[in-house]
């Protein structure tokens, strides 16, 4: 069975994904949500590294956001694909490479145990700013708390190096400066863009279910070719 791996970014659950989720599912796919939240970047990306280890083949493995710097530092992917995310080089950090906008740093406020969470107005314009209001407040409603520190991690591998990649520039995102997701966007194989905000696994599920199938179909149909060519 082909098999996805979907990574959230900051301040999110895996509930955000639930519509990709559900009608990759529904068309056959083996989808897995891991939960980030695990205190640190190298947590994160154990968590994500053991979801994919559990399955059969290498997976399609998308990550949104601070989820880039996730799968960045994975291994086994077949396909890695960062949307609005971040893709990391030696030494890079997701901060370092100058992170929130304006927009989304005047929504983060600090807690007392020195996590961060977002204030509600501030979040829904930021990230689902191009979704309608009932369903802006249904994704503001799942966000949490972030422990501190994860957006200054390092990845200790480059897996976008050796692993084919498309990169989804978001062109109406107010959470991450579109012309910065640009400029990481060349270091993937294979680049797109779409007039969206920072969520559009939100607002526009189609698109990514849409960009899934066909990176789905373009595997199987390859390792179909390699496997003809084999027995020749």
């Amino acid at each position: 069975m082909a098999a996805v791996v979907l990574v959230h970014g900051l301040y999110h659950r895996p509930e955000h994904f639930a519509v990709v989720a559900e009608r990759l599912r529904t068309a056959g796919t083996e989808v897995v949500v891991p939960e980030l939240h695990r205190g640190s970047l190298p947590a994160d990306t154990a968590a994500v590294q053991a979801a994919i280890d559990s399955l059969r083949e290498p997976p399609i493995v998308l990550g949104h956001s601070y989820g880039g710097s996730v799968i960045t530092g994975v291994g086994g992917a077949g396909h890695l694909v960062y949307l609005a995310a971040f893709v990391l080089d030696v030494g890079e950090s997701a901060a370092g490479m100058g992170g929130a906008s304006r927009q989304l740093q005047e929504a983060i406020t600090s807690e007392l145990d020195g996590s961060t969470s977002l204030r509600p107005d501030r979040a829904a314009d930021a990230l689902y700013g191009d979704c309608p209001e009932p369903l802006a407040a249904w994704a503001v409603g799942l966000l949490r708390a972030q422990a501190p520190g994860c957006g200054r991690g390092v990845p200790e591998r480059h897996s976008w190096k050796r692993t084919p990649s498309t990169y989804v520039v978001c062109g109406q995102d107010r959470a991450i400066d579109p012309g910065l997701q640009r400029k990481m966007a060349s270091r993937c194989t294979d680049v797109r863009e779409w007039p969206t905000g920072h969520s559009p696994f939100v607002g526009q599920p189609h698109l990514v279910v849409e960009l899934l199938q066909e990176l789905l179909a373009t595997s199987i149909s390859r390792k179909r070719d390699e496997g003809v060519t084999t027995t020749r």
